[in-house]
């Protein structure tokens, strides 16, 4: 019995981690936001979220604004990869993903394709 209620409790938390992230990456300005479901395809995260920003300076300020955002909202300590020179800056908050790119790289890597589902509709970043 006590599963079921493990479960809900960690899919409430990730949830509210991710309206944090999604909140923090809109105060900040963030382009072109895509957030993918891949609870399923992945043990890794249950969401994961791809932004872009408008340069190095850009990129840097919001992974800065969004670290800040997940500590002040008691997240546990996000791992961040990239950060010294901000064409891709990776954090991983737990439950979350979230990759911020400048607009060339992230067309480049297009992780959209990579971890959409597989229709046809499926998110593309043409940058």
């Amino acid at each position: 019995m006590s599963t079921p209620m493990k479960a809900s409790v960690s899919a409430d938390l990730a949830a509210d981690l991710l309206d944090t992230v999604l909140t923090s990456l809109d105060d900040s300005k963030a382009e072109d936001l895509v957030t993918l479901d891949i609870a399923g395809k992945s043990s890794l995260a249950d969401h994961m979220v791809i932004v872009s920003g408008r340069s190095h300076r850009h990129v840097g300020a919001i992974a800065d604004h969004l670290l800040r955002d997940l500590k002040s909202a008691g997240a546990r300590a996000a791992t961040v990869e990239g950060q010294t020179t901000c064409d891709w800056v990776l954090i991983d908050a737990g439950d979350v993903i979230i990759h911020i790119f400048r607009p060339e790289v992230r067309s480049f890597y297009n992780l959209e394709k990579m971890w959409a589902p597989d229709t046809d509709d499926a998110p593309q970043f043409i940058g």
